[in-house]
């Protein structure tokens, strides 16, 4: 099957994920791009970066139109993460590949457990927000998205749930801020040093993860959340064991 097939039918299943979902489905992609594609993992985290980067920018723009996404706290949460993410994505292409796997595979995994706790995501109002804890979180958002090329959805949710204090539908449309905004500066850092990438491939991937958010967005409205949640839980927890296994090999 030719790379152009590939990358539709992978990008299409990663938009549907992260369209369905409103976060972590982008976690798919780094996988996707080793395994089907056949990018390094420096390579396949540069390569997610920019599908990140265009999947929330579009995404974005139908929340901000909803009037979901909180600016000033995302802005706040997002400069947090601006130094992390300039540094992990300078770091990414010098670490072995081997590291580069083993890690993502663990950060996929807790990735599938906390979607198999979705009370993780539940604020306590008597919780307060710490400034410092927001920093925390931000810097640690940051960090992964440079170094792994993840979008980071699955933890800037609950972050911005339990740190922030926002509401979920106005956090999941605020991850999406932060979100590009730390592929964006990851992605800045990589120029120049960055391994290199086919973007034959990761064009129609990249268009593809667009239009499967959409049709992502009506499957959800017709299938429990709780269902599609597990679902997909339980297909990264594979995914996650497997590139673990084969860190490890």
């Amino acid at each position: 099957m030719s790379a152009l097939v590939l990358g539709l039918l992978a990008g299409a299943v990663t938009g549907l994920a992260l369209g369905a979902l409103g976060g972590g489905g982008s976690v798919l992609a780094v996988p996707a791009l080793m395994y089907l594609l056949g990018f390094t993992p420096a390579a396949a985290a540069t390569a997610s970066l920019v599908i990140v980067a265009v999947t929330s920018v579009t995404a974005l723009g139908a929340h901000a139109r909803e009037g979901t996404v909180r600016w000033r706290a995302g802005a706040l949460f997002a400069a947090a993460g601006l130094v992390p993410a300039a540094v992990g994505g300078a770091l990414s292409g010098r670490l072995p590949p081997g590291l580069l796997t083993g890690a993502f595979a663990v950060i996929a995994a807790v990735a599938a457990l906390r979607m198999l706790r979705p009370s993780a995501a539940v604020r306590h109002d008597d919780v307060p927000v710490r400034p410092g804890r927001v920093v925390q979180a931000g810097a640690g958002l940051g960090a992964v998205t440079g170094v792994l090329g993840v979008g980071g959805g699955f933890l800037a949710v609950p972050a911005l749930v339990n740190v922030v204090g926002l509401r979920m539908r106005a956090a999941v449309g605020t991850s999406l801020l932060v979100i590009t905004v730390n592929s964006l500066v990851a992605l800045a850092a990589r120029a120049g040093s960055a391994a290199p990438v086919d973007w034959t491939a990761v064009a129609p991937f990249a268009a593809a993860a667009v239009l499967g958010a959409w049709d992502g967005r009506r499957l959800a409205a017709k299938v429990s959340g709780g269902t599609l949640q597990r679902l997909f839980a339980y297909v990264l927890l594979a995914v996650a064991l497997f590139m673990l296994g084969d860190a490890v090999a």
